[in-house]
């Protein structure tokens, strides 16, 4: 079971800056969006950080909450856990071993690359496949976007989702055990996570099947990324930068963050790679209506190119993923020279960090609670399928709801009027039932007097 009862979210609207566009309502994978006022607003239940909001708002209204950059000077030891992809924003002539040298002037005493993990976690989820093939297709627990929407959207889904901590934890664990090997006690130690996506945020704040995270704060990829540019360029071309370990990954280890990363060494005979939340959601449709069998193994990333195309990348996907490649290539040449990657490190710590591995079974969580009495929700369900058949099933938006199915049941949980809807309310007018002020007054409701004002 999930270790917090409630959903962190790390998505916020500035009501200062939100014009009421509506195209954040438009774009929600899960409608958990509405207009009030001429403003947006989250509906959290439905919210699963995934940040197509944020992507789309011309205003910048939806921002991402992130902690204070200064927190790592509070620690004697702060880590910065970095992803690959945040290497591959930075142009090919600066090397790894520079950005690492930047970390180290910003304040950072060591870096882990998060991917060293990703041959423990496949080894984690292996192990997880060999007991548990009568459940099938198993769902990758990687992106915390799609449990989030499984939990929510895809209910019956959820037990397919492998229970086990994402590399970003693995590597975690691995830090504190070696820097605790050296002598350094834990509360020395503060865990730093370069996040490329907002929904990553969420899950260490609210982590699925665990009770608490072991990470001690959230940076978003992007503003550390200006950071180490600029550090970089203080530097200068003649700096001389200090010789530091780097780890050098496998070749797997690498892109593993990419669309399939994960599925490149997986177990299974079937198994499918999709990326783009619109994408995941019309396999998972079919996956639910029975017209997909025979799968193993699905590996779902709610953006584009995976974790290259997340909502913190500075530089453009695809130019990320070739940098990316690019860096695999010479590892995958390192290792056919007989040059073991570093990553092979953690094999001497693999069973203790498979059992670190494990986590609680994800629990669903509709978005459609209508009641906690079953009777009364029925019954609601009733009322909902009532109310959609007098709507014109157009998704027009103009009631504030994204779609007609979605204002259907704000009406029923009395969260919305009827007379939001402009078609009922016309039909209402021509019979005499509504007057034009009170049906001024509804649309005012939901966009605000700026724009129902007679003096423009």
């Amino acid at each position: 079971m999930d270790g917090n009862n409630t959903f962190y979210h790390a998505l916020e609207i500035d009501h200062e800056q939100c014009i009421g566009c509506s195209h954040c309502m438009k774009i929600c994978p899960t409608e958990a969006i509405r207009i009030r006022g001429g403003k947006a607003y989250i509906q959290e239940h439905r919210c699963i950080d995934c940040g197509k909001c944020h992507e789309t708002c011309p205003t910048k209204a939806i921002y991402v909450k992130q902690d204070d950059f200064d927190n790592i000077h509070r620690y004697s030891h702060s880590v910065a856990l970095i992803p690959s992809v945040f290497l591959g924003q930075f142009p090919t002539e600066i090397r790894v071993s520079r950005i690492y040298a930047a970390l180290k002037d910003l304040g950072f005493k060591h870096v882990f690359e998060v991917e060293s993990a990703s041959a423990t976690y496949a080894e984690a989820k292996r192990a997880y496949a060999l007991t548990h093939q009568d459940n099938l297709p198993l769902i990758s627990s990687f992106c915390p976007a799609i449990v989030r929407m499984i939990q929510i959207k895809y209910p019956s889904l959820v037990d397919n989702i492998i229970p086990v901590k994402a590399p970003l934890d693995i590597t975690a664990s691995y830090a504190v055990m070696v820097l605790q090997e050296q002598g350094i006690p834990r509360e020395e130690v503060g865990l730093f996570y370069i996040t490329p996506c907002a929904a990553k945020i969420a899950a260490v704040k609210a982590p699925v099947g665990e009770e608490q995270s072991i990470i001690d704060g959230i940076i978003n990829m992007d503003s550390l990324y200006n950071r180490v540019l600029k550090k970089i360029k203080e530097q200068g071309k003649d700096y001389v930068f200090p010789l530091l370990r780097t780890p050098r990954l496998s070749a797997d280890a690498i892109l593993s963050t990419l669309t399939n990363g994960e599925r490149r060494v997986c177990w299974a005979k079937r198994s499918y790679a999709i990326d783009g939340i619109q994408n995941v959601m019309d396999f998972l449709d079919k996956l639910e209506n029975d017209e997909v069998e025979g799968v193993e193994f699905l590996e779902l990333r709610a953006c584009d190119q995976s974790c290259a195309g997340a909502l913190f990348t500075c530089d453009n996907r695809f130019l990320c993923g070739e940098r990316m490649y690019a860096r695999a290539r010479k590892a995958a040449e390192r290792e056919r020279n007989g040059e073991m990657p570093r990553d092979r490190e953690m094999d001497k710590y693999k069973d203790y960090l498979i059992e670190q591995a494990k986590a609680q079974p994800a629990e669903a969580r509709s978005m459609m609670v209508l009641d906690e009495d079953i009777g009364k929700a029925l019954e609601k369900m009733e009322r909902i399928d009532k109310t959609k058949a007098v709507l014109p099933q157009v998704d027009c938006g103009l009631c504030g709801a994204p779609t007609c199915e979605a204002f259907a049941t704000d009406v029923v949980c009395d969260k919305a009027d009827m007379h939001g809807c402009v078609f009922y309310r016309n039909h209402l007018q021509q019979q005499g039932r509504t007057t034009p002020e009170q049906c001024t007054k509804c649309m005012t409701e939901i966009w605000g007097p700026d724009r129902i004002d007679d003096s423009k």
